[in-house]
């Protein structure tokens, strides 16, 4: 971020700080799609992501003193988020019903990227789709948490670390334990 940048990032986080609700309102129009993909990686479905970010925004919104005009808004708010969506999680009786919804976007929106129109071709992606989402089903919440902001946010290790206020060791552990239990899974599936 420019110098520039961070000056107006201060002077925006103390106008929040004050109640200004146009300038909190200037933090929701920056961060909410990101707020709701990150939702969507932890939450699992489109309509609890839409949920869970705006009420992380209302959450953010009441506790707005507590913004540090040192520290960049949306870490702040991503812990925010966070503890929603693993609060939600701990109430849901399977973790089936909670990545149910969740796989297939993740395996979508790679398809997506990669996908040619041929119809061969998007009945592999299909089956791909269906193996990926049982696999990622399968893993333990903070390493798919940790898989997520890498792969479908492209977090770098450091941004990663950061905002989960784990060490950048435990990150390279989790997503090394991620990827290889995915291998296995695919393999043995």
């Amino acid at each position: 971020m420019s110098v520039n940048g961070t000056v107006a990032e201060r002077l925006r986080v103390e106008r929040a700080r004050s109640g200004d609700r146009e300038a909190f309102g200037e933090f929701v129009s920056r961060h909410m799609r990101r707020a709701y993909f990150a939702a969507l990686g932890l939450a699992g479905s489109h309509d609890d992501a839409l949920d869970m970010s705006q009420e992380a925004f209302a959450r953010a919104f009441r506790a707005r003193k507590s913004l540090d005009p040192e520290r960049p808004f949306y870490p702040w708010l991503y812990q925010i988020l966070r503890r929603l969506c693993f609060n939600v999680h701990r109430d849901r009786r399977t973790r089936q019903a909670r990545l149910a919804e969740a796989a297939p976007w993740l395996v979508e929106e790679a398809g997506r990227r990669s996908a040619a129109e041929d119809p061969a071709r998007q009945a592999e992606n299909a089956e791909l789709r269906e193996q990926l989402d049982a696999a990622i089903d399968r893993l333990p919440a903070r390493e798919r948490e940790t898989l997520v902001l890498r792969e479908f946010e492209g977090l770098r290790y450091r941004e990663i670390a950061e905002l989960l206020g784990i060490p950048l060791g435990t990150v390279m552990s989790r997503l090394y334990s991620a990827r290889k239990a995915l291998a296995t899974i695919l393999r043995e599936g």
